[in-house]
């Protein structure tokens, strides 16, 4: 059982805001020398790597294109589907597919592109590059699913 003092205690602790880590700015309160002095010390990143992992991020849309020209030449033959149900659902079914297939392409250059720019980019704030990384997500939202669905009559 907790005692009042022990309840008192834990109240005052709760009423003590937390200390937050930021990562974009440097302590005030370092011992040894200047504030900060020691802070950045073991803080590294490499460019490289950024750019290494940017380029297989954007190197994904080759494959994807390939495979979106197969989708394409296999589409090919279907013709005219007007009067064919099975027809008209797989050319509906190919255009989602298309649509959403050639935007994961889209995605991986447009990643890719912030990726590798993200090795000079350090400098910015956080706030900048959270601002990029959101605008990227609302561009290349996912579609609903499709498929096994009843159309409105």
């Amino acid at each position: 059982m907790t005692t009042r003092a022990e309840w008192e205690q834990l109240k005052a602790g709760a009423a003590t805001p937390p200390t937050h880590m930021q990562l974009n700015h440097l302590q005030t309160d370092v011992g040894g020398g200047a504030p900060g002095a020691n802070t950045s010390a073991d803080l590294k990143s490499a460019k490289r790597a950024w750019v290494q992992a940017g380029d297989g991020t954007k190197g994904l849309a080759v494959p994807i294109g390939s495979a979106l020209t197969k989708l394409e030449d296999g589409q090919a033959g279907l013709g005219d589907a007007a009067g064919c149900l099975s027809a008209a659902a797989q050319r509906e079914l190919y255009t989602s597919w298309h649509k959403y297939v050639a935007s994961v392409r889209k995605r991986c250059t447009s990643l890719g592109e912030l990726l590798a720019s993200s090795g000079r980019d350090l400098a910015k704030t956080d706030e900048s590059l959270k601002t990029e990384l959101d605008a990227l997500k609302s561009t290349y939202t996912d579609t609903p699913a499709v498929g096994g669905q009843p159309k409105e009559k």
